[in-house]
């Protein structure tokens, strides 16, 4: 209701202003009311020039590289921005108290949402920090009696190098094999925990197919070999139920972007009883119990805790408004295109990611094609590379359909239109790439492509 209502009170003031109206937006094109983007030199001669147009944007279906903020999560934070600009960590006048109660209100809202103890909460600069922590934190208290670690292949980029960064240091790492599912084999994992293991590291949903791994069994594994179990939850938290007790978790993390919040701040989880220690990454003034030293920035702390309360009201509704978003893009996509595969587990999934392999079609070029529909091949932090997805590739997928997916994100704010638009134009240019394709070609005249030996001259 807020967002739509500030919309609307946007376009009254765009309506309003003098001079001549803005067009109609084009279909699956967002209207942007104001550009801020930083302007250059203006010339002396400006009174005479044109006014710039509307803004046309794309539309925004790439929810798991980053969410809009959440109008509720602004109201929170602006206070903070403004007028209670105290330092949390003064101690000796109002505006260190009142900083510092909102810190620790956002710090009970984070935990309220995961079932933790508000004292279990530290505050960092997102979930890329907070697996650092985790990770190289326990490997290196832990260092003189165990010298193993556990984590899976499609783990995302950060825990990958930092279990390589630990390899460098003498540590050993076991990267576990995942199924055609996406999914591990828990016989695998438990065989894999030695005597001197001291963590287990795996996410629970993944950023790029969306597969959800069986947290609570990983949980009861580690608890009963008195392993450390850590999960990257970025990707779940706020989305599915997650309860640290229950599910035997002993480490978190969580961004603050990837739920409706600011970007620049992110929380890990710390189990109390029995206490987890962590060796701190950084030294400084011992704030967030020694463990990640630096001022916390109330705005964005303020932030992430609204965003978590939002989403722990919302959670229900918005699971079930997105899995008939989700339903109805896939349906509608695979009955008009054949050849089309779902990449992932369809059952233990998280709906508003969904991965769809377009065969012979290159991902980039229909990327391309789509220019009015903001969407990714893969996680943000590697889609600069030409390489095919190492998640697709450990889940078996044939280099050919890996370099042909594309990652559809749907969330809170997408609507039922913005669904329908994507799949129009998704099938309009997937059936015009083919027509274009040689491959597709061969394939239509009943010639198996791999039987063919291809030469290079």
């Amino acid at each position: 209701m807020l967002l739509r209502a500030a919309w609307r009170r946007a376009a009254v003031a765009v309506t309003a202003a003098p001079g001549p109206k803005p067009a109609a937006p084009t279909r699956g094109l967002r209207l942007r009311v104001g550009d801020h983007a930083p302007q250059s030199a203006v010339p002396a001669d400006t009174a005479a020039a044109p006014e710039a147009g509307p803004v046309l944007r794309p539309l925004y279906m790439d929810v798991q590289a980053t969410t809009p903020l959440d109008p509720r999560v602004l109201d929170a934070m602006l206070p903070y921005l403004i007028n209670y600009y105290g330092n949390p960590h003064s101690r000796t006048h109002a505006y260190g108290w009142e900083s510092e109660a909102a810190m620790e209100r956002a710090r009970q809202q984070v935990a309220s949402l995961i079932g933790a103890d508000p004292r279990e909460i530290i505050f960092t600069s997102g979930a890329t920090e907070s697996n650092n922590i985790a990770i190289k934190g326990v490997a290196r208290f832990y260092r003189l009696r165990k010298k193993h670690l556990i984590t899976t292949q499609t783990e995302h980029k950060c825990v990958l190098d930092s279990c390589r960064s630990l390899e460098a240091e003498g540590f050993q790492v076991t990267y576990l094999p995942v199924q055609k599912s996406g999914i591990i084999d828990l016989k695998e994992l438990e065989a894999a925990i030695q005597p001197d293991t001291s963590l287990v590291s795996v996410m629970t949903v993944n950023n790029e197919i969306g597969v959800k791994q069986p947290i609570a069994e990983i949980g009861r594994i580690c608890s009963s070999r008195k392993v450390y179990f850590h999960t990257d939850a970025a990707q779940a938290v706020g989305k599915i139920p997650l309860d640290v007790n229950d599910m035997k978790i002993d480490l978190m993390s969580i961004s603050g972007h990837k739920i409706y919040g600011p970007k620049g701040v992110g929380a890990i989880y710390i189990r109390r009883r029995p206490r987890v220690r962590v060796e701190a990454l950084q030294s400084g003034g011992g704030q967030e119990r020694g463990m990640r030293s630096g001022t916390v920035p109330t705005p964005l702390v303020v932030g992430l805790g609204a965003a978590c309360e939002v989403a722990q009201q919302e959670m229900e509704y918005d699971h079930k408004r997105i899995s008939k978003l989700s339903e109805r893009l896939i349906q509608n996509i695979m009955k008009s295109l054949p050849d089309v595969v779902m990449n992932g587990d369809p059952e233990h999934h998280y709906p508003g990611c969904i991965n769809l392999s377009f065969a012979y079609v290159e991902g980039e070029s229909l990327l391309m094609a789509l220019k009015d529909v903001a969407l990714s091949s893969g996680s943000a932090c590697t889609s600069a590379s030409l390489e095919p997805s190492y998640v697709l590739r450990a889940i078996g997928t044939d280099e050919d359909l890996a370099h042909s997916s594309i990652r559809f994100g749907i969330g809170r704010f997408t609507t039922e239109e913005e669904v329908d638009y994507t799949v129009e134009k998704c099938i309009q240019h997937v059936k015009r790439l083919r027509e274009m394709s040689p491959l597709w070609e061969m394939v239509q005249d009943g010639i198996d492509l791999k039987s063919i030996k291809w030469t290079q001259h």
